[in-house]
């Protein structure tokens, strides 16, 4: 990608009965000042319309059987029919903030060693408090470049990377073989190997996306026992250690809470966290559990049969 060229852009979204959400979505990624080159939309096997609506609205669909889905594999199957020089990853219920989104995720790309990039993740209008934080923390608005010179500073941080928003060079993404088969991650995996081999990852504060969700307990349970899974698979651990960063986040959020002076939701936030660290723990410790233990753990058990 030269200083002098404008790259085009293929867009893929992975969708389950996401009818609902996709004018919103399909229409804001139109509607971007730095235009795409196609929408290729991947649907496992919707219940409702997803497939007909995303052709109605001008997209390439891919139909896959919902047994098969796996968040990298199945990616890599859109991705490999993409013709942009740079493929936007995005998640059905990512909605564009504005029409900079896809011009400011592309600008880190035109230095060389820089291969991909995510965007930030601002909270829905309904979001709870411990979502916001959730939100604030991992997205804030200050930009990183993060290579593996940063490694010791800036810890597990360093490969942290979102598919709910990213944009990744294709010919990059073809000679790194494309996403793992995993059962979370993916882009977290994707973006270790990047960074181990010598490339630059880059956090684009200026491309912002709408996108949060209130998790249950147990939904946070088994959302980071498949983060616990997936670090053990990709073997991140040995790298670095996520421990820090989840008591900074502990403590950040504590005392933001106990500053607004709302009881409720700082009790909620410490049961939140004990939800998420319990899951984790057992994640990375899941091949010392019997079968039928990890897939009730899972919010993918189908990854355990």
């Amino acid at each position: 990608m030269a200083d002098t060229e404008a790259p085009s852009i293929s867009v893929i979204i992975p969708t389950l009965n996401a009818s609902g959400l996709l004018d919103t979505i399909v229409k804001a990624i139109r509607g971007q000042l730095m235009a795409v080159c196609e929408i290729i939309v991947i649907d496992s096997a919707s219940e409702d319309n997803s497939a007909a609506k995303a052709a109605e609205l001008g997209c390439k669909v891919i139909k896959i059987d919902r047994k098969v889905f796996n968040h990298g594999s199945t990616r890599n199957v859109a991705a490999a029919e993409a013709s942009g020089d740079v493929i936007i990853f995005m998640t059905q219920d990512a909605v564009p903030a504005d029409n900079r989104l896809t011009q400011e995720l592309i600008a880190p790309l035109r230095d060389p060693q820089t291969a991909a990039s995510y965007a930030r993740q601002i909270p829905a209008a309904d979001a709870s408090p411990v979502e916001k934080f959730s939100r604030q923390f991992n997205y804030p608005a200050v930009p990183a470049l993060k290579s593996l010179e940063l490694l010791r500073k800036l810890g597990i941080k360093t490969f942290f990377f979102s598919n709910v928003c990213s944009a990744i060079k294709r010919e990059v993404f073809v000679e790194s073989g494309g996403f793992n088969s995993v059962i979370m991650n993916e882009d977290m995996m994707f973006s270790s190997r990047l960074i181990l081999s010598g490339y630059k990852t880059a956090y684009c504060p200026g491309a912002v996306v709408i996108h949060s969700h209130n998790y249950s307990f147990m939904k946070q349970f088994k959302r980071n026992f498949d983060i616990g899974v997936s670090l053990n698979e990709g073997r991140l651990l040995k790298y670095a250690s996520p421990a820090g960063e989840g008591l900074r986040y502990l403590r950040q959020g504590a005392a933001m809470l106990l500053k607004e002076g709302n009881l409720y939701w700082l009790i909620y936030f410490i049961v939140d966290a004990c939800f998420r660290y319990a899951g984790y723990a057992m994640g990375i410790r899941y091949n010392t559990l019997p079968k039928q233990f990890r897939r009730w753990m899972s919010a993918h058990p189908f990854y355990f049969s």
